[in-house]
């Protein structure tokens, strides 16, 4: 009770001191700016938001900043100065080149005539100011007038695609952003087709608003706008004439690969989209750290394409950390290790070797799990057996060959995992990666049992399946979209990522030449063959708001599931769904969560439990603090389920019932600190249980007294955002 109080009271000290104790005499702080539309319903207020010269006082948690608290601590330069927020003094100023800010949007927008008043309430040491936009008239375009150079082939060229424009332009509101839009799309175009003179720069617009009736007139000239008429160059179309390809010195690699890539052919007609095309397919190989693709005009009709290659580093390593530890005492560490070479074979091959583990352990005691992996892979920068030819698009997809080895020892068994791997990856134009494995196997053997845990699979068919030696063999596929290629995104961003696997199908069609076991499943070298489908999916998005976007609300949902059918009747174990961890459910350990109601099977001495479903929910909130360091509150949902509960050892009480399964939802909440180095950024989490569907029914919610106790939390260490 004591140390209650006198926490309660250092924060009551600790922010009682003003936000404005620094300020001097006619200072104010600016507190807020906010922006009332009248009138226009289409007219986002962010859109003014974001020309508003002067930032107000967002940031903080929730709106609350205590780093303006701790700056106001000191009224000099000093260590509070550097670890605290300072207040933004208001500057009446600023607040005119705002409205001329606003104003020249409007204008670019389609509004005529803006009226910007503003309003401002002050309360001690601290302003508001309002915004009052009335935006002003804008015009439909009813009519194009177009004015054009007449010669072919430009004439037929352009009016082919005059249809598009006035789907585009007529019935829309007159505006510098419609037009300018219309410009780069048009210029672009006629570049495609060969006319390398023709820029944005020779279009021209003007609109006529006499009488109520918008005419815009539409024009091409063979001058650019800064120019006069003296300059006029005829717009014909170009071909490429000599084409060269510059790499460094001291870089071996095969022409041919270069050859291949390159989509600017001498005696075509110039196209912007191949020069774009060769420019991406070079860049895509990464091993340049430049890439340069040069037109020069050699007379009236061509131009010489020269190529220059800037190498960029060919080898390196990749480190990946995670950690966790729950008040039970049981701690893991994730660590993972790979090396590149981008340039194995001269010819943009990469080569990658990884090794990862997973080691979890009590200090003092015997308890342990190791689990390691090595990894070899294999990536040509083509489709192998078609030619470049065959691609006309900028990316190309990459043929993969991967192997790895996984070795697990827990004190209830010893597992050996062999995969083996070949397909194809690439990007596509929709900024989707995807990765396609036709065939995809793992090798999976079994060895030192624990007595007593061998015995439990003898009396559990479905256990006895999962922990078995077994054969999976089929095909995968990812689909991937990311919006921020950062690696720590600065901005708001959201992906979306689908996977599915399918195995034992193409095996099965063989039944009758294999041999089977006492369970009944086939068997290939004397191990069955899994069959099962198996897909998962998550979508997150990011919004980043605030002072310098030092704010961000943060969300995800996956969902998961597996059926086994046919040759199986359980996924493989290594195929099961599980919940917990650095980047899951955060209140737990990884693998220390569920199936349903399931409390934790005794089985296992270290926690071990898994489902066929996975349903999982997370919302957290990120703010800026001080120097690098960010913080993060959050909260997650979900748990794991099984379809094919009969035989398992949770039996109903991990069953996935539809109409019942939000009753065994599992949450937890927490709060975590991050050191955001730009390339990099170090993250610990500390989640405590909410509601613990293990426990008996009326006592699944976690009172406040029980976060701090045995079991009820877990700290976890990562890199980067957990989504």
């Amino acid at each position: 009770m004591r140390k209650s109080f006198l926490l309660a009271a250092i924060c009551i000290l600790s922010f009682s001191c003003s936000t404005t104790r620094v300020l001097e005499e006619g200072q104010y702080r600016l507190e807020e700016n906010t922006v009332t539309i009248i009138g226009d319903q289409d007219l986002n207020s962010n859109e003014i938001s974001n020309y508003i010269r002067q930032g107000d006082e967002s940031g903080g948690l929730l709106g609350f900043n205590p780093f303006l608290y701790v700056y106001n601590w000191s009224r000099k330069d000093g260590l509070w100065h550097k670890l605290g927020t300072a207040p933004i003094v208001y500057d009446e100023g600023a607040v005119g080149t705002s409205i001329t800010n606003i104003t020249n949007r409007l204008r670019y927008l389609g509004y005529y005539d803006a009226k910007i008043d503003t309003a401002t309430v002050k309360h001690r040491k601290k302003i508001r100011v309002e915004y009052i936009v009335t935006p002003g008239d804008r015009h439909l375009i009813e009519e194009i007038q177009y004015e054009i150079p007449e010669y072919e082939p430009f004439t037929v060229d352009f009016y082919a695609d005059t249809a598009f424009v006035s789907a585009s332009l007529k019935g829309n509101f007159l505006s510098e952003q419609l037009l300018e839009q219309e410009t780069i799309r048009s210029a672009s175009r006629m570049r495609d087709l060969g006319y390398y003179s023709l820029s944005r720069n020779n279009y021209s617009f003007e609109a006529d608003t006499v009488g109520g009736h918008t005419i815009l007139k539409y024009r091409v000239r063979e001058y650019e706008r800064s120019q006069s008429a003296s300059s006029a160059v005829p717009l014909n179309k170009y071909t490429v004439g000599k084409v060269s390809i510059t790499i460094p010195e001291d870089l071996k690699f095969r022409k041919s690969v270069l050859k291949g890539l390159n989509t600017v052919k001498p005696g075509s007609f110039y196209s912007e989209s191949s020069v774009a095309t060769t420019y991406n397919r070079l860049s895509a190989l990464k091993l340049f750290s430049g890439v340069a693709v040069e037109m020069t005009q050699t007379d009236s009709s061509k131009v010489d394409c020269s190529i220059n290659l800037t190498r960029s580093p060919m080898q390196g390593f990749k480190v990946n950390l995670e950690g966790s530890s729950n008040s039970s005492g049981l701690m893991g560490i994730s660590p993972q290790l790979s090396y590149f070479h981008k340039n194995i074979f001269h010819g943009g091959e990469w080569l990658t070797l990884g090794f990862n583990g997973d080691f979890q352990f009590k200090l003092n005691d015997d308890t342990k799990a190791t689990e390691y992996g090595i990894s070899a892979g294999v990536s040509f920068p083509r489709f192998l057996g078609l030619p470049y030819s065959m691609f006309r698009r900028s990316a190309i997809p990459r043929t993969e060959f991967n192997v790895a080895f996984n070795h697990q020892n827990r004190p209830e068994y010893t597992r050996n995992i062999v995969s083996i791997n070949y397909g194809y990856s690439g990007t596509s134009r929709h900024n989707i990666t995807y990765q396609l494995y036709p065939l995809r196997a793992n090798f999976v053997k079994l060895y030192g049992l624990d007595a007593a845990f061998s015995k439990k699979l003898s009396n559990n068919p479905y256990m006895r399946y999962s922990y078995q030696d077994h054969l999976d063999a089929g095909i995968s596929a990812v689909l991937y979209f990311n919006s921020s290629s950062e690696i720590v995104p600065k901005g708001n961003y959201h992906f979306r990522r689908l996977s599915i696997d399918l195995s034992g199908n193409v095996l099965s069609l063989f039944n009758n030449w294999m041999s089977s076991n006492a369970d009944g499943s086939y068997c290939i070298g004397g191990s069955p063959y899994a069959q099962y489908i198996r897909g998962e999916y998550s979508f997150g998005r990011t919004w980043r708001f605030g002072s310098k976007d030092g704010n961000a609300i943060a969300t995800r949902f996956l969902a998961g599931a597996g059926y086994a059918y046919g040759n199986s009747s359980a996924l493989p174990f290594e195929k099961q769904f599980y919940a917990g961890g650095a980047s899951s459910m955060r209140g737990w350990q990884a693998r220390a969560l569920g199936p349903g109601f399931s409390e934790m099977d005794d089985a296992f001495i270290i926690p071990s439990q898994t489902g066929d479903l996975k349903l999982e929910m997370n919302l957290e909130y990120r703010f800026r603090a001080f120097w690098k360091l960010e913080g993060a509150l959050f909260v997650d949902l979900g748990n794991v389920w099984n379809l094919q509960y009969e035989n398992t050892p949770a039996g109903k009480q991990g069953a996935f019932i539809i109409n019942d399964f939000y009753n065994s939802l599992a949450a937890d909440w927490g709060t975590g600190i991050r050191i955001n180095l730009d390339f990099i950024l170090l993250r610990i989490d500390f989640g405590m249980k909410l509601l613990d569907p293990s426990r008996e029914e009326g006592n699944r919610f976690v009172k406040p007294s029980g976060w701090l106790r045995r079991s009820g939390n877990a700290f976890h260490f990562g890199i980067g955002y957990p989504f």
